[in-house]
């Protein structure tokens, strides 16, 4: 091994795990460990996170990781050269400057809590649920930050205290992270990027800087936000009491846009990433698209201070995975998620049998935050395999709703003759699941060699903003499509409409089912 070994390191925050993973020069990965963390549900619909939980799970994976590639002689003690980080999005906290402690615990993406919130601000706002699109691209939905920061700093004490005393610090999972790894109360670098923020409702999608007339019809001070920066820069060195410290953080991007660079994404294709929910990306190149379909517009990633923001067109669909994890701990059918491929393997079909997961409401492109699961078509011949197999027919159908929406949304130019999706995250090592998404998209999925590219994209970032690597390095598609996998559709178009048909019924029944109590 060579004394001039370059490794690039990357911390992966998801939603139910933490991961850190280091990369050689090849982008090839060569040391890896994961953790999960605590869930709490504290009411029906909440969802929070302890943000100093997942502050330790970083310490812990970032050590695991680096005693393992350690021990496999790689020497990344002084060959590790750039950190990249990327997250879990729009889950929202506020910390005291002064103390670094959290005021409350992290509200995560998927908790409902902020429906009242925004209903109050459609009957108040003139614009409606469409009343920041134009800025921001987003509908009012409990989805985003700017609404759960609004729950905090109207039902915490020590939210209001802290502001009122200039005392807090907002941030989403990626500017937490950021503080504490460049020093916390000592110094901390107060910043998120461009694809963190534009998820917040708050940032302009164009200037991409705070949009001044949001935060004053939210009333919302700007001395708590964070500095936004692009996704590839030199951002700051980890502070001393990292088992990295003088590293810089060279690359930070929300957890779907890593992904898109790791798949790279280049204008007029997509990906599809399958995790706690699935989130179906288009890259829409250097304009904005505004969907008329139920559809997302966003950031993709911006590669460099100086360089051209990349928009997309996105499709979030909030359980996926999280469904399979209801399976195993809440009914017991499964004891744990892979069993689920062998356990629908035993049935053809689910044998009539429709499940919708809206444990939290709809996301794309239905925007029903009054909606709640169902399982529908239920006979006597109904056995657990049939659950389970509809359970991963569930996370297809979402995925095809919204590839439906983003045909009829992005321009002619950016439709191909065959449309080719690429697929990664965990669940994708289900080959079952991979070919039932080919089957009811009716075209082809295409699965890469390394699944895990959310951290590989964020490496990507990092590397790229060191100098280690360059743009052509990134997007080499030949170089990506080694090894890939490609599942190609079986069904017949009359069979894949009748069940296509079938699911919009099921999803129907699950309108307005929500406690009002919420």
């Amino acid at each position: 091994m060579s004394k001039d070994d370059v490794f690039i390191g990357s911390i992966d925050q998801g939603t139910s795990s933490t991961r850190f993973i280091i990369y050689d020069k090849s982008a090839r990965p060569i040391g890896s460990h994961q953790a999960e963390f605590t869930q709490f549900y504290p009411q029906a619909g909440w969802v929070e996170h302890d943000p100093m939980e997942i502050l330790e799970s970083v310490k812990v994976c970032i050590a695991k990781a680096l005693d393992k590639a350690t021990a496999d002689g790689f020497n990344v003690d002084k060959g590790l050269k750039a950190i990249g980080l990327t997250n879990q999005r729009e889950t929202t906290l506020v910390w005291s400057k002064s103390t670094g402690a959290p005021l409350h615990n992290a509200i995560v993406w998927m908790d409902v809590r902020t429906a009242s919130v925004c209903r109050r601000l459609e009957k108040e706002l003139s614009g409606g649920r469409t009343h920041f699109v134009e800025s921001c691209g987003l509908p009012l939905s409990t989805y985003f930050s700017a609404v759960k920061l609004l729950w905090l700093m109207e039902n915490v004490d020590a939210v209001k205290e802290a502001i009122k005393k200039k005392d807090a610090l907002f941030g989403t999972i990626d500017t937490w992270l950021i503080w504490n790894l460049t020093g916390g109360v000592k110094g901390g670098l107060h910043v998120t990027d461009v694809s963190n923020a534009s998820r917040t409702m708050l940032m302009n999608l164009k200037t991409l800087e705070w949009d001044a007339d949001t935060l004053k019809t939210l009333g919302i001070p700007s001395e708590i936000l964070p500095k936004i920066v692009s996704n590839s820069e030199i951002i700051g060195n980890v502070a001393t009491g990292w088992p990295i410290a003088g590293v810089p953080i060279s690359g930070c991007l929300g957890d779907q846009h890593a992904a898109m660079l790791g798949q790279a994404c280049r204008k007029g294709e997509a990906k599809s990433t399958y995790g706690t929910g699935a989130f179906i990306l288009l890259n829409t190149g250097e304009g904005i698209v505004q969907s008329k379909h139920g559809l997302l517009s966003t950031i993709a990633f911006k590669l460099g201070p100086k360089a051209p923001a990349n928009y997309a067109l996105e499709g979030s669909v909030a359980i996926a995975g999280a469904a399979v994890q209801w399976l195993r701990d809440s009914l017991g059918i499964i004891a744990s998620a892979p069993e689920i491929e062998a356990l629908a393997l035993q049935v053809e079909s689910t044998g009539g049998v429709y499940f919708v997961p809206a444990f939290n409401g709809l996301f794309a492109p239905w925007w029903r935050d009054d909606a709640r699961g169902v399982l529908i078509g239920i006979t006597r011949f109904t056995s657990k395999a049939h659950i389970a197999r509809a359970v991963l027919e569930s996370m297809c159908f979402q995925v095809r709703d919204v590839l439906d929406s983003m045909q009829k949304d992005s321009s002619e130019e950016s439709k191909t003759d065959e449309f080719l999706l690429r697929v990664d995250g965990g669940a994708t090592a289900n080959n079952l699941l991979m070919q039932i998404q080919a089957d009811l998209m009716g075209s082809s999925v295409i699965r890469p060699a390394d699944i895990e590219t959310t951290a590989l994209g964020a490496a990507y970032a990092a590397g790229l903003g060191a100098g280690i690597w360059s743009e052509d390095f990134l997007f080499d598609s030949k170089e990506k499509m080694k090894n890939a996998n490609v599942f190609r559709p079986t069904m017949v178009e009359e069979v894949r409409k009748k069940k296509v048909d079938s699911w919009c019924k099921a999803v129907s029944r699950t309108f307005d089912l929500a406690d009002l109590t919420l």
